[in-house]
C-alpha cells in the first residue's frame, strides 16, 4: 500500500526546491491552457474583434489585438493546444520508440544491436531543419506530417540515451541472475532493465519536448508549420512581426509564452528527485 503524503512524509512536489515548484507551476499552467484554452477564449480566435490593429492592453482585450484586429488572448489560448499538444505527442512517440528499440538492442544478439545503432547514426546525421524543410516542401505542411517529422528527428537521440543506460544495466548482476534462471529477453528488458532507467528517460523526455516545441515554433515562424486559419505560438510570432518596432503585445505575448513553456519544463526536469534503481548495487 502506497504511503500517503503527510507532514512527515511529504509528496515529491512538496520536496521540490523553489525553482522546481516554479517549473511545475508553469508546466501545469500550460497543460491546463492547452486543454481548456479554446473554451476559455473570450472571442472567436479568427474574428476581427477590435477596430484597431496592434491595440494595447485594455479591459475588453486583456492582451490587445493583433495585426488584423483579432483578440490576442483568444489566439494564444487557442494556439497553445498545438504547441503543447503536438509537441507532447511527438515527444511521447519519440521517447517510447527510442526506448523500446534500445531495450531490444540491449537484450538481442550483437548483430542486431549494430544494425539498429548504425541506422540511428544515419538518421541523427541528417540536419533536422533541412530534413523538415525537404519533407514539408515535398508533401505540404499538415499536423500529421509535423508530428511524423518531430518524431523521426528525435527518435535517434532518445535511442542513444536509452541504449547507453540499457547496455550498462544489462551487465548488472541481477540481470545475469535473471538470465541464469531462464528468464526470456522480454522479461529481462521490461522487468529488470526498464524500471532502473525510468528516471533518466523521463528527464530525457522533458528535453525532447523542449526541443520539439522549439522545432515546431521555428517551422511555424518560417511559415511551414501549423497553417492558417489555425495557429500555434510560433505562427503568432511570425504573423505579428511587423508590430515588433512598437512593442505590440501581439508579438511579445506568444514569444513570452514559448519562453515560459520551455523554461518551466527545464526547471522541473532539473529539480526532479533522483532515485537509485530498486535493484542497483
Amino acid at each position: 500500500m502506497s504511503a500517503i503524503p503527510d507532514a512527515k512524509n511529504p509528496g515529491w512536489a512538496a520536496r521540490l526546491p523553489l525553482t522546481g515548484k516554479v517549473g511545475l507551476g508553469l508546466v501545469i499552467f500550460w497543460i491546463a491552457t492547452a486543454i481548456a484554452g479554446p473554451w476559455l477564449a473570450p472571442y472567436d480566435p479568427g474574428a476581427f474583434a477590435h477596430q484597431d490593429v496592434f491595440a494595447g492592453i485594455g479591459a475588453a482585450h486583456w492582451l490587445g489585438s493583433d495585426y488584423l484586429g483579432r483578440d490576442v488572448l483568444s489566439r494564444v489560448l487557442s494556439g497553445a493546444r498545438y504547441s503543447v499538444g503536438l509537441a507532447a505527442a511527438a515527444a511521447i512517440a519519440a521517447s517510447t520508440t527510442g526506448t523500446g528499440m534500445a531495450l531490444l538492442a540491449a537484450v538481442s544478439p550483437r548483430w542486431l544491436d549494430e544494425v539498429l545503432s548504425r541506422f540511428m547514426d544515419t538518421l541523427i546525421s541528417i540536419p533536422s531543419k533541412i530534413f523538415s524543410l525537404v519533407l514539408v516542401a515535398a508533401v505540404g505542411s499538415s499536423l500529421p506530417l509535423l508530428f511524423l517529422i518531430a518524431t523521426l528527428i528525435y527518435i535517434p537521440g532518445a535511442y542513444r540515451i536509452a541504449r547507453s543506460q540499457a547496455v550498462n544495466l544489462a551487465q548488472m548482476d541481477y540481470v545475469q541472475v535473471a538470465r541464469t534462471r531462464g528468464e526470456g529477453a522480454a522479461y529481462i528488458a521490461i522487468r529488470e532493465i526498464l524500471p532502473n532507467m525510468i528516471h533518466p528517460m523521463l528527464a530525457d523526455f522533458g528535453l525532447r519536448f523542449v526541443f520539439i516545441v522549439l522545432l515546431l515554433s521555428g517551422l511555424s515562424f518560417l511559415g511551414l508549420g501549423v497553417q492558417p486559419p489555425d495557429a500555434d505560438l510560433g505562427s503568432l510570432v511570425r504573423e505579428n512581426i511587423s508590430g515588433l518596432g512598437e512593442g505590440a503585445p501581439a508579438i511579445l505575448v506568444p514569444a513570452l509564452a514559448i519562453a515560459t513553456l520551455t523554461v518551466g519544463v527545464n526547471l522541473l526536469i532539473d529539480a526532479l528527485p533522483r532515485r537509485r534503481g530498486s535493484k542497483e548495487g
